[in-house]
């Protein structure tokens, strides 16, 4: 399935770091579990070390593009971004524009609301919907749609020049060859929210683990090699009691063989 964007006159894009004095939008979240769900995707990238400092990974954060001489900011819920051009020390990044601050955005993935919010929006005039604006604007190579309410999710691969819709595995998840991982729904409980959550799975198949996981999956080694350690020294204690029962064994015979010698030697009897 394609989802093309209507053919119009192509826009005059240029590429210009956004004014300091420029007012960023301070839209509230549109549903409560996006800033959740974004964290939890970042969260498990940075505990298997998939982070790199050369990188962009973020949410709710402004990418900008001047498109017929008018500054445009889109703010997906979350994006990837391979290698951006450093910062001075102290300097917080407030938005990016591709091409001149780095690469180009690599994913981006918006988190439906219960209102329409423009995120299948093909709108080619300001402000712009957002398909129309990650696909012929930015160009971004994935777009992923996470529908927390129908528990859905698309992923749209930029061929040609259009978004085609992917097809997942028979597992239901989709390989993002842009971070070598499989992105798919997982059900489960974090901070205390038992939602559907978008997780990342490797090549191998393995579920990368929120650090809270990786915490737990350590308290549950560290229980098992202590109940190990258990075992061994009470094997341990168990052999040396064995060994003291047959010493004290040997001992009792001992004595009983001396007291029989004795008795015999009474009787005039040499047992020797």
């Amino acid at each position: 399935m394609v989802l093309a964007a209507p053919q119009r006159q192509n826009p005059v894009v240029t590429w210009e770091k956004l004014p300091d004095d420029f007012i960023l939008p301070d839209d509230p979240v549109e549903n409560i579990q996006q800033p959740f769900l974004a964290a939890a995707l970042t969260e498990a990238l940075a505990t298997s070390d998939r982070i790199q400092p050369e990188m962009l990974v973020a949410s709710n954060f402004g990418i900008v593009a001047n498109i017929n001489q008018k500054t445009v900011v889109k703010a997906p819920d979350w994006l990837y971004i391979p290698r951006v051009s450093p910062v001075g020390t102290g300097v917080i990044r407030r938005s990016y524009t591709p091409n001149i601050e780095g690469e180009n955005v690599a994913v981006v993935m918006e988190f439906l609301s219960d209102t329409d919010n423009g995120e299948y929006s093909i709108r080619p005039t300001f402000p712009y919907g957002k398909l129309y604006f990650y696909e012929q604007i930015l160009q971004v190579p994935v777009y992923a749609i996470f529908n927390p309410y129908e528990v859905s999710l698309e992923v749209l691969r930029l061929e040609n020049g259009r978004y085609v819709l992917q097809q997942p595995t028979e597992s239901g998840q989709f390989w993002i060859p842009e971070l070598e991982l499989f992105l798919g729904i997982w059900r489960g409980t974090r901070l205390g929210m038992n939602i559907y959550w978008l997780r990342w799975w490797d090549e191998a198949g393995n579920l990368l683990l929120w650090s809270s996981e990786q915490a737990e999956q350590e308290r549950q080694r560290a229980e098992q090699e202590r109940q190990r350690a258990e075992q061994e020294h009470q094997r341990a204690e168990q052999e040396r009691q064995r060994a003291d029962d047959a010493i004290a064994q040997l001992e009792i015979e001992r004595q009983r063989q001396a007291v029989l010698l004795a008795k015999l030697r009474e009787l005039g009897i040499d047992a020797e």
